[in-house]
Protein backbone atom coordinates (compact mmCIF):
# COMPACT_ATOMS: atom_id res chain seq x y z
CA UNK A 1 0.00 0.00 0.00
CA UNK A 2 1.33 3.32 -0.85
CA UNK A 3 1.52 6.31 1.47
CA UNK A 4 1.65 9.67 0.30
CA UNK A 5 2.39 13.02 2.48
CA UNK A 6 0.02 15.53 0.12
CA UNK A 7 0.57 19.07 0.31
CA UNK A 8 0.10 22.02 -1.84
CA UNK A 9 2.96 24.24 -3.25
CA UNK A 10 0.48 27.16 -4.80
CA UNK A 11 1.13 29.66 -2.26
CA UNK A 12 4.03 29.18 -1.40
CA UNK A 13 6.45 32.15 -1.60
CA UNK A 14 10.18 32.10 -3.20
CA UNK A 15 10.72 33.98 0.41
CA UNK A 16 10.44 30.71 2.27
CA UNK A 17 13.73 29.19 2.33
CA UNK A 18 12.00 26.45 3.87
CA UNK A 19 9.51 25.45 0.93
CA UNK A 20 11.88 23.25 -1.40
CA UNK A 21 12.37 20.99 1.88
CA UNK A 22 8.85 20.68 1.57
CA UNK A 23 8.69 18.97 -1.79
CA UNK A 24 10.81 15.95 -0.31
CA UNK A 25 7.91 15.13 1.74
CA UNK A 26 6.48 13.93 -1.20
CA UNK A 27 7.86 10.31 -0.67
CA UNK A 28 6.37 6.67 -1.50
CA UNK A 29 6.95 4.67 1.50
CA UNK A 30 7.27 1.79 -0.27
CA UNK A 31 10.38 0.72 -2.37
CA UNK A 32 7.92 -0.15 -5.78
CA UNK A 33 7.14 2.81 -8.21
CA UNK A 34 5.00 2.34 -11.30
CA UNK A 35 3.86 4.38 -13.99
CA UNK A 36 0.02 5.24 -12.75
CA UNK A 37 1.35 6.13 -8.81
CA UNK A 38 3.92 8.54 -10.51
CA UNK A 39 0.98 10.10 -12.66
CA UNK A 40 -1.17 10.62 -9.24
CA UNK A 41 1.96 12.30 -7.55
CA UNK A 42 2.44 14.37 -10.20
CA UNK A 43 -1.00 15.79 -10.43
CA UNK A 44 -1.12 16.46 -6.54
CA UNK A 45 2.35 18.96 -7.45
CA UNK A 46 1.28 20.79 -10.78
CA UNK A 47 -2.58 20.01 -10.40
CA UNK A 48 -4.39 17.61 -13.10
CA UNK A 49 -4.65 19.80 -16.22
CA UNK A 50 -1.07 20.04 -16.00
CA UNK A 51 -0.45 16.54 -16.83
CA UNK A 52 -0.71 15.37 -20.08
CA UNK A 53 -0.78 11.47 -20.71
CA UNK A 54 -2.45 10.65 -23.91
CA UNK A 55 0.18 9.52 -26.76
CA UNK A 56 -1.75 11.12 -29.24
CA UNK A 57 -1.59 14.60 -27.13
CA UNK A 58 2.33 13.79 -27.29
CA UNK A 59 2.81 13.59 -30.55
CA UNK A 60 4.18 16.82 -31.11
CA UNK A 61 6.46 16.87 -28.52
CA UNK A 62 8.20 13.47 -28.51
CA UNK A 63 10.16 14.27 -31.82
CA UNK A 64 12.49 17.25 -33.06
CA UNK A 65 11.79 19.49 -35.83
CA UNK A 66 13.80 17.53 -38.26
CA UNK A 67 12.48 14.31 -37.70
CA UNK A 68 15.84 12.49 -36.25
CA UNK A 69 14.83 12.31 -32.75
CA UNK A 70 11.65 9.99 -31.81
CA UNK A 71 10.91 9.39 -28.21
CA UNK A 72 8.36 8.01 -25.87
CA UNK A 73 7.61 9.84 -22.58
CA UNK A 74 5.90 8.82 -19.69
CA UNK A 75 3.84 12.44 -19.46
CA UNK A 76 4.55 16.18 -19.96
CA UNK A 77 3.81 17.90 -17.24
CA UNK A 78 3.16 21.88 -17.75
CA UNK A 79 3.65 24.05 -14.44
CA UNK A 80 2.09 27.27 -14.49
CA UNK A 81 4.63 29.00 -11.47
CA UNK A 82 8.15 28.22 -11.10
CA UNK A 83 7.53 26.95 -7.71
CA UNK A 84 5.75 24.06 -8.88
CA UNK A 85 8.14 23.75 -11.75
CA UNK A 86 10.56 23.44 -8.39
CA UNK A 87 8.19 20.92 -6.80
CA UNK A 88 8.08 19.27 -9.30
CA UNK A 89 11.77 18.78 -9.64
CA UNK A 90 11.93 17.73 -5.95
CA UNK A 91 9.90 14.95 -6.82
CA UNK A 92 12.10 13.79 -9.74
CA UNK A 93 15.08 14.02 -7.68
CA UNK A 94 13.61 12.03 -5.30
CA UNK A 95 12.36 9.47 -7.16
CA UNK A 96 15.23 9.50 -9.76
CA UNK A 97 12.80 10.49 -12.86
CA UNK A 98 14.27 12.00 -15.87
CA UNK A 99 13.35 14.74 -16.87
CA UNK A 100 13.09 16.35 -20.73
CA UNK A 101 12.88 20.41 -20.04
CA UNK A 102 11.24 22.17 -23.20
CA UNK A 103 10.66 25.02 -24.80
CA UNK A 104 9.28 25.57 -28.10
CA UNK A 105 10.56 22.29 -29.04
CA UNK A 106 12.52 23.72 -32.03
CA UNK A 107 16.05 23.01 -31.36
CA UNK A 108 17.88 20.92 -33.86
CA UNK A 109 20.36 18.35 -32.36
CA UNK A 110 17.90 16.37 -29.95
CA UNK A 111 18.39 18.21 -26.70
CA UNK A 112 14.80 17.85 -26.30
CA UNK A 113 13.34 14.44 -27.12
CA UNK A 114 12.60 12.30 -24.35
CA UNK A 115 14.39 8.33 -25.04
CA UNK A 116 12.79 5.99 -26.02
CA UNK A 117 12.31 4.02 -22.08
CA UNK A 118 8.77 6.08 -21.93
CA UNK A 119 9.82 6.65 -17.93
CA UNK A 120 10.95 9.95 -18.98
CA UNK A 121 8.65 13.01 -18.18
CA UNK A 122 8.46 16.31 -21.03
CA UNK A 123 8.81 19.08 -18.51
CA UNK A 124 7.03 22.10 -20.94
CA UNK A 125 7.72 26.06 -19.84
CA UNK A 126 5.38 27.25 -22.26
CA UNK A 127 2.54 27.99 -19.23
CA UNK A 128 5.21 30.30 -17.53
CA UNK A 129 3.86 33.56 -19.22
CA UNK A 130 4.36 36.51 -17.47
CA UNK A 131 6.60 39.53 -18.44
CA UNK A 132 7.19 40.42 -14.80
CA UNK A 133 8.57 44.20 -15.57
CA UNK A 134 9.92 46.31 -18.21
CA UNK A 135 11.94 49.32 -17.24
CA UNK A 136 13.07 51.52 -20.16
CA UNK A 137 15.35 53.24 -17.73
CA UNK A 138 17.44 50.16 -16.96
CA UNK A 139 17.07 48.97 -20.23
CA UNK A 140 16.16 45.79 -18.48
CA UNK A 141 13.01 43.24 -19.27
CA UNK A 142 12.47 40.19 -17.27
CA UNK A 143 10.26 38.03 -18.39
CA UNK A 144 9.33 34.08 -17.73
CA UNK A 145 11.00 30.97 -19.54
CA UNK A 146 7.77 30.56 -21.74
CA UNK A 147 7.72 34.01 -23.58
CA UNK A 148 8.26 33.68 -27.30
CA UNK A 149 11.00 35.48 -28.67
CA UNK A 150 8.46 37.40 -30.88
CA UNK A 151 6.80 38.32 -27.29
CA UNK A 152 9.91 39.59 -26.18
CA UNK A 153 11.00 41.90 -28.68
CA UNK A 154 7.30 43.14 -28.73
CA UNK A 155 7.60 43.92 -25.11
CA UNK A 156 10.75 45.61 -25.71
CA UNK A 157 8.92 47.94 -28.57
CA UNK A 158 6.15 48.60 -26.54
CA UNK A 159 8.43 50.94 -24.79
CA UNK A 160 10.63 52.19 -27.63
CA UNK A 161 13.50 49.61 -26.47
CA UNK A 162 15.31 47.03 -28.30
CA UNK A 163 15.67 43.20 -28.10
CA UNK A 164 17.53 42.11 -31.16
CA UNK A 165 18.29 38.52 -30.74
CA UNK A 166 16.24 36.99 -33.99
CA UNK A 167 16.14 33.72 -35.05
CA UNK A 168 13.92 32.37 -38.31
CA UNK A 169 11.87 30.51 -35.44
CA UNK A 170 11.16 33.42 -32.94
CA UNK A 171 7.95 33.24 -33.31
CA UNK A 172 7.65 29.59 -31.80
CA UNK A 173 10.98 29.30 -29.88
CA UNK A 174 10.99 30.65 -25.98
CA UNK A 175 12.79 32.48 -24.11
CA UNK A 176 13.94 29.96 -21.80
CA UNK A 177 15.12 27.78 -24.59
CA UNK A 178 17.00 30.54 -26.00
CA UNK A 179 19.22 31.19 -22.68
CA UNK A 180 19.59 27.50 -22.40
CA UNK A 181 20.76 26.58 -25.97
CA UNK A 182 23.19 30.22 -26.07
CA UNK A 183 21.21 30.95 -29.01
CA UNK A 184 22.70 33.00 -31.59
CA UNK A 185 21.04 34.41 -34.80
CA UNK A 186 21.55 37.09 -37.47
CA UNK A 187 22.52 39.74 -35.20
CA UNK A 188 25.40 38.51 -33.34
CA UNK A 189 28.11 40.60 -35.17
CA UNK A 190 26.86 43.58 -33.45
CA UNK A 191 25.27 42.39 -30.23
CA UNK A 192 26.59 39.02 -29.43
CA UNK A 193 24.60 35.74 -28.42
CA UNK A 194 22.36 35.41 -25.60
CA UNK A 195 24.71 34.56 -23.21
CA UNK A 196 25.32 38.52 -24.00
CA UNK A 197 21.74 39.70 -23.44
CA UNK A 198 21.19 38.17 -20.29
CA UNK A 199 21.42 39.64 -16.57
CA UNK A 200 20.40 37.70 -14.46
CA UNK A 201 18.21 34.27 -14.09
CA UNK A 202 15.46 32.31 -11.88
CA UNK A 203 16.24 28.50 -11.94
CA UNK A 204 14.92 25.70 -10.47
CA UNK A 205 16.84 23.20 -9.24
CA UNK A 206 17.32 19.56 -9.42
CA UNK A 207 16.52 18.90 -5.67
CA UNK A 208 13.46 21.64 -5.81
CA UNK A 209 15.09 24.67 -4.36
CA UNK A 210 14.55 28.32 -6.48
CA UNK A 211 18.28 29.81 -7.12
CA UNK A 212 17.24 33.50 -8.37
CA UNK A 213 20.59 36.19 -9.67
CA UNK A 214 17.62 38.39 -11.28
CA UNK A 215 18.37 41.77 -11.38
CA UNK A 216 19.37 45.22 -13.55
CA UNK A 217 22.80 45.15 -12.51
CA UNK A 218 25.48 45.66 -14.85
CA UNK A 219 28.13 45.15 -12.63
CA UNK A 220 27.92 42.51 -9.53
CA UNK A 221 31.35 41.40 -8.59
CA UNK A 222 30.20 39.18 -5.71
CA UNK A 223 31.87 35.94 -6.60
CA UNK A 224 31.32 33.28 -8.97
CA UNK A 225 29.45 34.20 -11.81
CA UNK A 226 26.17 31.65 -11.30
CA UNK A 227 24.11 33.30 -14.24
CA UNK A 228 26.49 32.08 -17.27
CA UNK A 229 27.12 28.69 -15.65
CA UNK A 230 22.92 27.90 -16.34
CA UNK A 231 23.44 29.51 -20.18
CA UNK A 232 23.95 26.93 -23.19
CA UNK A 233 23.81 24.35 -20.54
CA UNK A 234 21.01 22.50 -22.11
CA UNK A 235 19.05 22.08 -18.79
CA UNK A 236 21.59 19.54 -17.79
CA UNK A 237 22.20 21.92 -14.45
CA UNK A 238 18.80 23.45 -14.19
CA UNK A 239 15.26 24.66 -15.37
CA UNK A 240 15.25 28.06 -16.29
CA UNK A 241 11.93 29.93 -15.30
CA UNK A 242 12.79 33.47 -15.90
CA UNK A 243 15.24 35.73 -16.84
CA UNK A 244 16.32 39.56 -16.72
CA UNK A 245 17.46 40.87 -20.41
CA UNK A 246 19.22 43.76 -21.96
CA UNK A 247 17.39 46.53 -24.00
CA UNK A 248 18.54 48.70 -26.29
CA UNK A 249 17.92 51.61 -28.01
CA UNK A 250 15.41 51.18 -30.88
CA UNK A 251 17.15 51.55 -34.17
CA UNK A 252 14.58 54.33 -35.90
CA UNK A 253 15.27 52.58 -39.66
CA UNK A 254 17.01 49.42 -41.28
CA UNK A 255 18.59 49.35 -44.79
CA UNK A 256 19.33 46.18 -46.50
CA UNK A 257 21.69 45.24 -49.45
CA UNK A 258 21.78 42.49 -51.20
CA UNK A 259 25.38 42.26 -53.46
CA UNK A 260 26.87 39.77 -55.69
CA UNK A 261 30.87 38.82 -55.56
CA UNK A 262 33.08 36.58 -57.03
CA UNK A 263 34.50 34.65 -53.87
CA UNK A 264 34.25 34.08 -50.05
CA UNK A 265 37.23 36.00 -49.91
CA UNK A 266 35.83 39.50 -51.68
CA UNK A 267 33.70 38.93 -49.10
CA UNK A 268 35.83 39.00 -46.14
CA UNK A 269 37.45 42.04 -47.60
CA UNK A 270 33.94 43.98 -48.12
CA UNK A 271 33.15 42.98 -44.59
CA UNK A 272 36.03 44.60 -43.32
CA UNK A 273 35.69 47.55 -45.88
CA UNK A 274 31.49 48.16 -44.48
CA UNK A 275 32.91 48.05 -40.74
CA UNK A 276 35.08 50.99 -41.11
CA UNK A 277 32.64 52.96 -42.38
CA UNK A 278 29.30 51.54 -40.85
CA UNK A 279 30.47 50.99 -37.23
CA UNK A 280 28.27 50.00 -34.64
CA UNK A 281 25.38 50.32 -37.24
CA UNK A 282 26.47 47.19 -38.96
CA UNK A 283 23.99 44.71 -37.94
CA UNK A 284 24.43 41.74 -40.53
CA UNK A 285 26.48 40.35 -42.28
CA UNK A 286 25.39 36.68 -44.11
CA UNK A 287 26.96 34.81 -46.77
CA UNK A 288 25.31 32.81 -49.62
CA UNK A 289 26.68 30.76 -52.36
CA UNK A 290 24.98 30.73 -55.75
CA UNK A 291 23.75 27.03 -55.30
CA UNK A 292 21.54 28.06 -52.26
CA UNK A 293 20.24 31.04 -54.57
CA UNK A 294 19.39 28.55 -56.79
CA UNK A 295 17.57 25.88 -54.52
CA UNK A 296 15.55 28.84 -53.08
CA UNK A 297 14.14 30.26 -56.42
CA UNK A 298 13.22 27.27 -57.94
CA UNK A 299 11.49 25.88 -55.03
CA UNK A 300 10.36 28.71 -52.82
CA UNK A 301 6.89 30.68 -54.14
CA UNK A 302 7.87 34.00 -54.70
CA UNK A 303 11.53 34.34 -54.30
CA UNK A 304 13.69 35.79 -56.96
CA UNK A 305 16.91 36.48 -57.51
CA UNK A 306 17.42 40.33 -56.94
CA UNK A 307 19.90 41.02 -59.11
CA UNK A 308 20.44 41.48 -63.27
CA UNK A 309 23.07 38.86 -63.16
CA UNK A 310 24.06 35.57 -61.72
CA UNK A 311 27.34 35.41 -59.36
CA UNK A 312 29.23 32.88 -57.46
CA UNK A 313 28.40 34.75 -53.99
CA UNK A 314 26.17 36.56 -52.30
CA UNK A 315 26.41 38.77 -49.12
CA UNK A 316 23.00 40.08 -47.23
CA UNK A 317 23.85 43.08 -45.05
CA UNK A 318 21.90 44.96 -43.06
CA UNK A 319 22.51 48.07 -41.55
CA UNK A 320 20.48 49.87 -38.48
CA UNK A 321 20.08 53.97 -37.89
CA UNK A 322 19.40 55.40 -35.31
CA UNK A 323 18.74 59.20 -34.29
CA UNK A 324 21.84 60.58 -35.66
CA UNK A 325 21.92 58.85 -38.74
CA UNK A 326 20.29 58.51 -41.76
CA UNK A 327 20.69 54.64 -42.47
CA UNK A 328 19.55 54.82 -46.13
CA UNK A 329 21.77 57.29 -47.23
CA UNK A 330 24.46 56.08 -44.98
CA UNK A 331 24.72 52.76 -46.86
CA UNK A 332 24.25 54.04 -50.45
CA UNK A 333 27.40 56.23 -50.00
CA UNK A 334 28.65 52.63 -48.80
CA UNK A 335 27.67 50.44 -51.36
CA UNK A 336 28.55 53.09 -54.45
CA UNK A 337 31.83 53.59 -53.42
CA UNK A 338 32.40 49.36 -52.73
CA UNK A 339 31.14 49.16 -56.36
CA UNK A 340 33.95 51.78 -57.30
CA UNK A 341 36.54 50.29 -55.23
CA UNK A 342 35.23 46.57 -56.68
CA UNK A 343 34.61 44.91 -53.05
CA UNK A 344 31.48 44.26 -55.07
CA UNK A 345 30.08 43.13 -58.77
CA UNK A 346 26.79 44.56 -58.38
CA UNK A 347 24.23 45.71 -55.32
CA UNK A 348 20.51 46.20 -54.91
CA UNK A 349 19.30 47.77 -51.97
CA UNK A 350 15.66 47.95 -50.26
CA UNK A 351 13.99 50.56 -50.87
CA UNK A 352 10.29 49.36 -48.82
CA UNK A 353 9.69 47.05 -45.81
CA UNK A 354 8.32 44.77 -48.49
CA UNK A 355 11.46 44.72 -50.12
CA UNK A 356 13.97 44.11 -47.34
CA UNK A 357 11.41 41.36 -46.22
CA UNK A 358 11.88 39.66 -49.74
CA UNK A 359 15.62 40.07 -49.27
CA UNK A 360 15.91 38.13 -46.06
CA UNK A 361 13.71 35.55 -47.09
CA UNK A 362 16.16 34.52 -49.72
CA UNK A 363 18.40 33.23 -46.65
CA UNK A 364 15.80 32.42 -44.37
CA UNK A 365 14.31 30.10 -46.90
CA UNK A 366 17.36 28.33 -47.36
CA UNK A 367 17.54 25.44 -45.09
CA UNK A 368 13.55 24.95 -46.33
CA UNK A 369 14.64 25.16 -50.05
CA UNK A 370 17.45 22.22 -49.06
CA UNK A 371 14.91 20.00 -47.93
CA UNK A 372 12.99 19.96 -51.19
CA UNK A 373 16.91 19.19 -53.41
CA UNK A 374 16.81 15.52 -51.00
CA UNK A 375 19.19 14.66 -48.20
CA UNK A 376 20.77 17.57 -46.82
CA UNK A 377 24.41 16.73 -44.40
CA UNK A 378 24.36 19.77 -41.76
CA UNK A 379 27.58 21.42 -39.77
CA UNK A 380 26.96 24.32 -37.47
CA UNK A 381 30.56 25.10 -36.86
CA UNK A 382 32.52 28.12 -35.96
CA UNK A 383 35.88 29.45 -37.67
CA UNK A 384 37.75 32.68 -36.71
CA UNK A 385 36.59 35.07 -39.22
CA UNK A 386 39.67 35.41 -41.48
CA UNK A 387 39.85 32.03 -41.90
CA UNK A 388 36.37 31.32 -43.88
CA UNK A 389 38.12 31.66 -47.60
CA UNK A 390 40.23 29.38 -46.95
CA UNK A 391 38.01 26.35 -44.87
CA UNK A 392 35.49 26.70 -47.40
CA UNK A 393 37.91 26.03 -50.41
CA UNK A 394 39.82 23.35 -48.34
CA UNK A 395 36.41 21.71 -47.47
CA UNK A 396 34.78 22.13 -51.04
CA UNK A 397 38.20 20.02 -51.87
CA UNK A 398 38.04 17.31 -49.51
CA UNK A 399 34.35 17.02 -50.30
CA UNK A 400 34.99 16.84 -54.07
CA UNK A 401 37.38 14.54 -53.89
CA UNK A 402 36.03 11.89 -51.41
CA UNK A 403 32.19 12.60 -52.71
CA UNK A 404 32.37 14.19 -56.09
CA UNK A 405 28.23 14.44 -56.59
CA UNK A 406 27.71 15.75 -53.21
CA UNK A 407 26.95 20.03 -53.38
CA UNK A 408 28.44 21.38 -50.14
CA UNK A 409 26.29 24.91 -49.76
CA UNK A 410 28.00 26.63 -47.01
CA UNK A 411 26.02 29.74 -45.99
CA UNK A 412 25.78 31.97 -42.66
CA UNK A 413 26.32 34.38 -40.22
CA UNK A 414 30.16 35.66 -42.22
CA UNK A 415 30.03 38.22 -39.72
CA UNK A 416 30.68 36.19 -36.74
CA UNK A 417 32.15 33.47 -38.03
CA UNK A 418 29.57 31.37 -37.73
CA UNK A 419 28.65 28.66 -40.86
CA UNK A 420 26.19 25.97 -41.50
CA UNK A 421 28.65 24.61 -43.67
CA UNK A 422 25.99 21.74 -45.44
CA UNK A 423 26.30 19.19 -47.98
CA UNK A 424 23.02 18.18 -50.33
CA UNK A 425 22.92 15.08 -52.20
CA UNK A 426 23.59 14.65 -55.59
CA UNK A 427 21.37 16.09 -57.74
CA UNK A 428 20.56 11.87 -58.85
CA UNK A 429 20.58 10.40 -56.40
CA UNK A 430 19.35 8.16 -53.77
CA UNK A 431 18.58 10.28 -50.32
CA UNK A 432 19.06 6.72 -47.78
CA UNK A 433 22.23 6.25 -49.90
CA UNK A 434 23.75 9.60 -49.24
CA UNK A 435 22.36 10.01 -45.63
CA UNK A 436 23.97 6.67 -44.92
CA UNK A 437 27.41 8.09 -45.93
CA UNK A 438 26.80 11.11 -42.95
CA UNK A 439 29.93 9.67 -40.86
CA UNK A 440 32.01 10.16 -43.05
CA UNK A 441 31.17 13.42 -44.62
CA UNK A 442 30.84 14.66 -40.82
CA UNK A 443 34.28 13.51 -40.08
CA UNK A 444 36.13 15.55 -43.07
CA UNK A 445 33.90 18.57 -42.20
CA UNK A 446 34.41 18.63 -38.81
CA UNK A 447 38.39 17.34 -39.24
CA UNK A 448 38.86 20.34 -40.90
CA UNK A 449 37.14 21.99 -37.92
CA UNK A 450 39.62 20.88 -35.70
CA UNK A 451 42.96 22.04 -37.93
CA UNK A 452 40.99 24.95 -38.35
CA UNK A 453 40.75 25.50 -34.52
CA UNK A 454 36.89 26.17 -34.55
CA UNK A 455 34.23 24.70 -32.89
CA UNK A 456 31.79 21.76 -34.02
CA UNK A 457 29.01 23.89 -32.47
CA UNK A 458 28.39 27.70 -33.25
CA UNK A 459 24.91 28.48 -31.67
CA UNK A 460 22.67 25.17 -32.46
CA UNK A 461 24.23 23.14 -29.27
CA UNK A 462 25.67 19.60 -28.65
CA UNK A 463 22.10 17.48 -27.58
CA UNK A 464 22.07 13.80 -28.50
CA UNK A 465 23.39 14.80 -31.84
CA UNK A 466 27.34 16.10 -31.16
CA UNK A 467 27.32 14.12 -27.72
CA UNK A 468 30.00 11.83 -28.69
CA UNK A 469 31.57 14.21 -30.87
CA UNK A 470 32.12 16.29 -27.70
CA UNK A 471 34.12 13.53 -25.93
CA UNK A 472 36.85 13.74 -29.04
CA UNK A 473 37.38 17.29 -29.39
CA UNK A 474 36.56 19.17 -25.88
CA UNK A 475 39.52 19.64 -23.95
CA UNK A 476 39.62 16.48 -21.32
CA UNK A 477 40.04 18.95 -18.41
CA UNK A 478 37.23 21.06 -19.19
CA UNK A 479 35.29 17.51 -19.64
CA UNK A 480 36.18 16.58 -16.22
CA UNK A 481 34.93 19.62 -14.73
CA UNK A 482 32.21 20.20 -17.32
CA UNK A 483 30.85 16.53 -15.42
CA UNK A 484 32.21 17.82 -11.36
CA UNK A 485 29.95 20.65 -12.10
CA UNK A 486 26.92 18.18 -13.40
CA UNK A 487 27.69 15.91 -10.32
CA UNK A 488 27.26 18.44 -7.59
CA UNK A 489 24.16 20.40 -9.47
CA UNK A 490 22.24 17.23 -10.26
CA UNK A 491 23.76 14.31 -8.10
CA UNK A 492 20.88 12.01 -9.22
CA UNK A 493 21.19 12.89 -13.03
CA UNK A 494 17.93 13.29 -13.79
CA UNK A 495 18.08 16.86 -15.94
CA UNK A 496 17.90 15.97 -19.66
CA UNK A 497 19.56 12.64 -19.31
CA UNK A 498 21.87 11.43 -21.93
CA UNK A 499 22.22 14.97 -23.39
CA UNK A 500 25.42 17.38 -23.87
CA UNK A 501 27.50 14.64 -21.53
Amino acid sequence: MFMLVRETFANVTRTDEHWWKRAHALTLTSDRFDAPTTIDRLTTIVGRSAVIENPADLGAYVSEPRGQYHGRALCMVEPETPEKVAAFLAFCHTHKIGVVPQGGNTGLVGGQTPDASAHQIILSLRRLRAIREIDPSSDALTVEAGVTLRETQEAAASVNRYFPLSLASEGSCTIGGNIATNAGGVHVLAYGMMRDLVLGLEVALADGRLLSTLGKLRKDNTGYDLTRLFIGSEGTLGVITAATLKLYPRPCGHAVAFVGMNDPSQALSLLAFIKERAGPALQAFELIPRLGIDFVTQHIPGARDPLAAPHRWYALVELAGFADRDVDTLAAHIFEEALAQGYVADATLAHSLDQAAALWKLRESLSEAQKREGGSIKHDISIAVNQIPDFIKTAAQRLGEAFPAARPVPFGHMGDGNLHYNVSQPKVGDKQAFLAQRAEINAIVHGLVQEFGGSISAEHGIGVLKRDLLKQVKDPVALDLMRAIKSTLDPAGILNPGKLL
